[in-house]
């Protein structure tokens, strides 16, 4: 190559110093003997024989530029006159993926042209360059572990969206996803790989054989004896599926895991590499050897304490040395090979960072003797090849490699001219630094190491029926307990690995926010804050977007670093100012939510848009928070606006260019997360679908045109972020209800809320997602148990099935082996204490934010929703994936957490403030899971009695125009426990067979609340509103949900009669299984009113108290009708027992109805037994064979019809023993003979009535009120029920005024 200096001139940055020699004497330039002995010991021959002092020339400054092309050009001959074709190869010489016309299906590729993400079914490509002859190999690092198929290609070879590399003749893959090998037929093969692994492809077309390694361990050969000859070259080829990636190395770096005997298929840059290892050499040498002047003598010096103290002879001949080296850095290939090699050589002495400031010397050289356009893209490739050298390192027991890259990685950043440029520029712009963060979890346990870390596997063997571990305590056997502790030993050692690893990553980012380092600029923190707030825009902006979103598994990681480091900060800010408060205390204060100091890009608050709350609040932010809205921002654009131009530019862009295209728009500017490791600007597109000819294939037509929103803050400063003078930063505007007093530095205030934020987008559903792993663990330790109880059953003279049995108690045993190691791994990295620590700390982070802003009144409706989402979330994941390894109760301060959280549920799930449904229907469910556990359920009855008796007002509201199921259930829930038979955890029929999920709410065991139900008859006896509109509400939902049960069930029962084979849709199933749930759950509210509020129903002197009986009765009579009927509807269907009708049943149904009816006839005051029973016998529809049903006791009639059928059992409480108490029972008995006796006597005494005084509205009852002022009439009844819903007359639509009683004049 080429160097810049030509002659004697030199570089900008160093001229001024080589060409004024006649300064020597004033500078202290050292004598001309000396200048030369250094000179030549820097600079010497290639084989470092110097010449005598006698023949040697005498080296100068004027003179060290020829020698020094001179000492260059030596080996380097016979390099340049080689053949730069190699024999073998045909294609151009930097190989890379053929984006012109070797591809089928939709992909993207990275600018590099190296990455590649699949976006349709099986997407295939392949490289520029193919091999006829001679040993050759690539190298795939793998970025997703999903289906892939890579290998090697012909020409010829033609693939479609079902058929990829390995399906067509003459094309060979290996796919370690589904662990085979494919040529047109397939075969087991390999290993499964990771996400992080390396693959590297082998073809030796002299022998005819392929061969495939994994992180540099060989697979053995795949395939032998292909196709050679002439015509017959091999490109490198992949075909991968949706969402898929790989980067690609084809020699333009260097291979991680060479194999002697194969090339690359990209010729390393020989000339340059030798180049820049001889100038290497020489900085080396500078390092080395000191000049001391006083004695006029050279001088070995210690390397780790060097430093650049100003001498101008040194710094001189490193100018000379950095002319050359400088242009070679700006080359991947070397910057991999020879700078990132020496500063991990420098490191390798181990010692803390700190210990080795050369690496900052070194930088400050590269600042001061390249140029800045060298020294960037410098730096951008050592950062780009350290993050892929971490990422894709094979995991070893002690985590060496892993550490030995952050090391550097944190030394680089150590310095504060490299860091600034480049969090300004390259970590967040092109890398994704995220990585650096995460901790990759290793698949196959036996590479890692962790047989040896953890020798002894134990996992969890006490199980209940339900399949959950019993809380019980068996006592464990000596052996179990040996076992278990060698386990745990294992488990902490493998932990001080992982926190060693951990401790540098926070490390990292205690340097990333650094807000001191104020030479030359912004702060680093100022330059992290806006980069880290882009960082969480793409992730909430784009979340159909795969190439742009952040992996989950990467954000936890990310999330654990950034709350460890910030806590760091926080507490160190706490120290120097002794009013602030510390990071247990945090809290994120309300007037970030309002004062558009932060962007909460498009994200929904809690009061909906920003835009309307910017209107409709305008006067609330003026008087509370002084804070003014612009009029011109609030005209500034309506969402109809944002439409039209959206859909313009989106049909200008599909007359353009192929609409498959269009799913990737908003990725095409920013790093794909899912390709190369770590470039990843995916943003050239390859379609093999609808190319227009017209039209070239890769521009991007008009998508660059639709407007995105920018950001504001990219322009902001450390002023605007902290406030200086009077001004408050971001805490601009701050409401009367907040405390004066600083909470922290303002910064750390935003890289809190973006923790918040970080764990809404991805944090919690990946926290849900590992759990899956310790399910697998106790399902196989069920099975192994399973099986070894066979074996002990198993018969001596079954040979063969002992031996089955033992094969797979072998298995399962190795199974889990396995999966216990991975487990150990997943609870230190994922579900350690200190993890839960930090989520819990989280959790407390937004239970105070969220009681600061409820104190600010209306302005609580600017506070993003995914506050409240996160309070809840957290919470769910500390009771429901930290439990097996860590129990919630030891958290300090638990109780009260749970408190404060019951009472935020309590209050602001009917909260007129919060409009978002989805929001309100999260808080309705978190309130109903809350009290269906009994801890948690002490914790609502520990709120202030205020907020108890406002949340059972707001339960109790009427059910119309809102989402009442969540709320029946949630009185259920309370009531359950104390009704008639309702002390069951599953219902009688289900017994046998095996819960999905023992852990569901509705699956805990009954917890009743009888202090909210004392609030509950408060309420109802106090209101004299509240109770009919409620109760008319319940009794309208039960009558909605039992008639679309009966018509459901009606159309199951015609379609299972019909001889044709036919399948009922399980949806239709589903539907129907909800509303006689729904049936069941209303019944049990009934009776729960009935039982703590009688008189609501039985006190005639309430207004609507009759027709409330009246109504109620009503309905009880239709659900026991359809339901006790001899061989009906409900019969047939039950027997049918159809999946997904699992909870359809006579028990729940009729125990519900008769708990009110005792309750009504039996458990109550003389006069109100006597109403209830007479209103209950005035229902035409009251037949006292549905009551005998319950006790069994079946018609004469139907019994001598069933006579053939002896067998079938017939429905009776008596057989409920366990679940109904004999004197519930003796109740019942009461109840029938009460009801056999005053149904004899009412029939004897009742004249039969004509019909012409019936009611025309019912036919079931006399006439008995007349209207005003029409004077049509009905019974009481009717009229009251049709007035509660309108007030026209039946007959002639005349508004009813009034109603009075009518009895019919005696006939005369």
């Amino acid at each position: 190559m080429t160097s810049r200096g030509a002659g004697t001139a030199f570089s900008r940055k160093n001229y001024r110093l080589s060409t004024e020699p006649e300064k020597s004497k004033v500078t202290g330039i050292v004598n001309s003997r000396l200048l030369n002995d250094y000179l030549h010991r820097v600079f010497t021959s290639a084989d470092g024989a110097q010449p005598a002092a006698a023949y040697r020339k005498h080296l100068t400054f004027q003179n060290l530029q020829e020698h020094l092309d001179r000492l260059l050009a030596e080996e380097n001959g016979f390099e340049d006159s080689r053949d730069p074709v190699a024999e073998g190869r045909l294609g151009p010489s930097p190989v890379v993926l053929d984006h012109t016309s070797g591809f089928e299906g939709l992909l993207l590729v990275d600018d590099d042209l190296l990455g590649v993400i699949g976006h349709s079914n099986f997407g295939s490509i392949r490289a520029t360059t193919c091999v006829y002859k001679g040993k050759w190999i690539y190298e795939v690092l793998i970025s997703s572990q999903g289906l892939m198929q890579i290998g090697w290609c012909t020409l010829s070879c033609r693939f479609n969206q079902e058929e990829g590399v390995g399906d067509t003749p003459d094309s060979y893959a290996y796919d370690g996803n589904r662990v085979r090998k494919w040529n047109v037929t397939t075969t087991n093969y390999g290993k499964s790989w990771a996400a992080g692994d390396i693959v590297s492809c082998l073809i030796d077309l002299d022998e005819g054989t392929i061969a495939f390694c994994l992180n540099g361990i060989s697979l053995g050969t795949a395939f032998d004896n292909i196709t050679r000859g002439a015509g017959m070259a091999y490109f490198p080829a992949i075909s991968l599926s949706f969402k898929e990636s790989v980067a690609f190395n084809f020699g333009s770096r260097p291979l991680r895991y060479p194999v002697e005997g194969y090339r690359p298929l990209q010729d390393p840059p020989v000339a340059d590499l030798v180049k820049a290892r001889k100038l290497l050499g020489y900085l080396k040498n500078v390092i080395h050897i000191g000049i001391d002047v006083t004695e006029g003598k050279l001088v070995e010096k210690d390397t780790s304490a060097w430093q650049l103290q100003g001498e101008p002879t040194v710094l001189i001949t490193l100018a000379h040395i950095f002319n050359y080296f400088a242009p070679l850095m700006c080359k991947v290939y070397l910057v991999e090979d020879v700078l990132m090699t020496f500063l991990l050589s420098i490191l390798e002495r181990g010692g803390a960072v700190e210990a080795h400031p050369l690496i900052q010397q070194l930088l400050d050289l590269m600042w001061l003797l390249m140029e800045e356009y060298e020294v960037h893209e410098c730096l951008k490739q050592l950062l780009m090849s350290l993050l892929r050298a971490y990422r894709f390192s094979p995991i070893i027991p002690d985590l060496g490699l892993q550490i030995h890259y952050l090391r550097l990685t944190i030394a680089v950043l150590k310095h504060e001219k490299s860091r600034k440029y480049l969090l300004s520029n390259v970590l967040f712009d092109v890398l994704r630094s995220v990585v650096f963060f995460y901790i990759k979890s290793p698949l196959r346990v036996e590479e890692a190491g962790l047989q040896e870390l953890i020798p002894t596997t134990w996992w969890p063997n006490r199980f209940t029926k339900e399949g959950k571990e019993s809380k019980e305590v068996k006592e464990e056997s000596a052996e179990e307990r040996l076992r278990r502790r060698a386990y745990e030993r294992g488990c902490q050692r493998l932990k001080k690995r992982i926190e060693v690893v951990e401790g540098l990553q926070v490390q990292i980012l205690k340097l990333l926010l650094n807000n001191k380092d104020r030479g030359g600029g912004e702060a680093s923190r100022y330059i992290f804050l806006n980069k880290f707030r882009k960082f969480l825009q793409e992730n909430a902006s784009n979340r159909g977007n795969l190439t742009v979103l952040c992996p989950p598994e990467y954000m936890v990681c990310f999330l654990h670093r950034l709350i460890a480091a910030l806590r760091f900060f926080w507490d160190g800010h706490k120290a120097k100012t002794p009013a602030a408060l510390s990071s247990e205390e945090a809290y994120v204060p309300p007037q970030l939510f309002y004062n558009g100091k932060v962007d909460y890009f498009d994200l929904q608050r809690l009061g909906g848009l920003l835009s309307h709350l910017k209107k409709t609040l305008k006067d609330d932010l003026a008087a509370k928070a002084n804070v003014l809205i612009d009029p011109a921002e609030l005209q500034a654009v309506t969402m109809d606006d944002l439409d039209e131009d959206e859909e313009s530019a989106m049909s200008a862009a599909q007359s353009q260019r192929p609409s498959a295209a269009l799913a990737i728009g908003g990725a095409l500017a920013r790093p794909g997360w899912l390709s190369s490791p770590t470039l990843g600007r995916a943003n050239r597109f390859l379609s093999t679908a609808a190319v227009s000819l017209m039209n070239p294939r890769r521009p991007l037509g008009t998508l660059e045109k639709i407007k995105v929103r920018t950001l504001s803050v990219e322009q902001r400063t450390e002023e605007d972020i902290e406030g200086s003078h009077g001004n408050e930063g971001l805490l601009l505007g701050r409401p009367p209800e907040e405390p004066e007093q600083p909470v922290t530095e303002n910064s750390l205030l935003e890289v809190l809320d973006g923790i918040v934020m970080m764990y809404n987008l991805s944090v919690h559903q990946q926290l849900g997602k590992m759990v899956g792993v310790s399910d697998d663990v106790n399902e196989y330790a069920m099975a192994l148990k399973d099986t070894e109880e066979k074996i002990s059953r198993c018969p001596k003279r079954r040979r063969d099935i002992h031996e089955e049995l033992l094969k797979s108690q072998k298995v399962f045993s190795e199974k889990l082996n396995h999966l216990s190691r991975r487990l150990a791994w997943i609870n230190v990295t994922i579900y350690s204490k200190e993890k839960m620590q930090d989520i819990y700390w989280l959790l407390r982070v937004c239970i105070r934010t969220i009681e600061h802003g409820d104190r600010t009144g209306s302005l609580f409706a600017f506070m993003p929703e995914f506050y409240l989402s996160v309070a809840m979330n957290s919470y769910s994941a500390l009771k429901n994936y930290f439990s097996p390894v860590n129990s919630m109760e030891e958290l300090p301060g638990y109780e009260e957490t749970l408190m404060r959280l019951a009472a935020i549920l309590a209050k602001h799930f009917a909260d007129s403030r919060i409009v978002g449904t989805d929001i309100r229907d999260s808080l309705m469910q978190a309130l109903a899971s809350y009290v269906c556990y009994p801890h948690s359920l002490r914790a609502v009855e520990r709120i202030p009695e205020e907020q108890r008796i406002s949340m059972m007002r707001n339960l109790l509201a009427p059910y119309e125009q809102r989402p009442w199921a969540q709320t029946n259930w949630i009185l259920v829930r309370l009531w359950r426990g104390c009704g008639f038979g309702y002390r069951y955890t599953r219902l009688p029929h289900l017994l046998k067979t095996k819960p999905e999920d023992a852990s569901l709410p509705s699956l805990q065991k009954p917890c009743p609340s009888t202090l909210l139900q004392r609030h509950m008859a408060d309420l109802l006896r106090g209101d004299r509103d509240l109770a009919p509109s409620f109760l008319n509400s319940v009794l309208n939902q039960l009558n909605w949900a039992f008639s679309e049960f009966i018509g459901m069930i009606q159309e199951i029962q015609q379609a299972a009669e019909r001889l044709e084979r036919n399948f009922v849709d399980s949806r239709q199933l589903k539907v129907c299984a909800t509303c006689f749930d729904l049936s069941v759950s209303l019944l049990r509210v009934l009776e729960m009113t009935v039982t703590l509020a009688p008189e609501i129903f039985l006190d005639w002197n309430r207004p609507s108290s009759e027709l409330l009986l009246r109504r109620l009765a009503q309905l009880l009579n239709q659900v026991l009708n359809r339901v006790t009927a001899e061989r009906n509807l409900f019969d047939r269907v039950v027997n049918l027992r159809l999946p997904g009708l699992e909870s359809v049943d006579h028990y729940p149904i009729l125990v519900a109805v008769t708990g009110i009816l005792v309750r009504l006839l039996v458990d109550t005051d003389v006069q109100g037994a006597e109403r209830a029973t007479a209103v209950l016998l005035a229902d035409p529809c009251f037949q006292l064979r549905s009551i005998q049903y319950l006790l069994g006791h079946a018609e004469p009639s139907a019994l001598a019809a069933a006579a053939p059928a002896a067998d079938k059992r017939h429905f009776s409480l008596h057989t409920y023993t366990d679940y109904i108490s004999a004197e519930e029972l003796a109740k019942v008995d009461k109840m029938l003979s009460h009801l056999s006796e005053e149904s004899k006597q009412a029939a004897a005494t009742t004249l039969p009535t004509s019909e012409e005084d019936l009611c025309p509205i019912c036919y079931a009852h006399p006439i008995s009120a007349i209207f005003r002022p029409c004077s049509h009439k009905s019974c009481k009844a009717c009229i009251n029920q049709h007035l509660m819903n309108n007030k026209d007359c039946f007959f002639c639509k005349a508004t009813i005024t009034g109603v009075d009683d009518f009895t019919k004049p005696p006939s005369s």
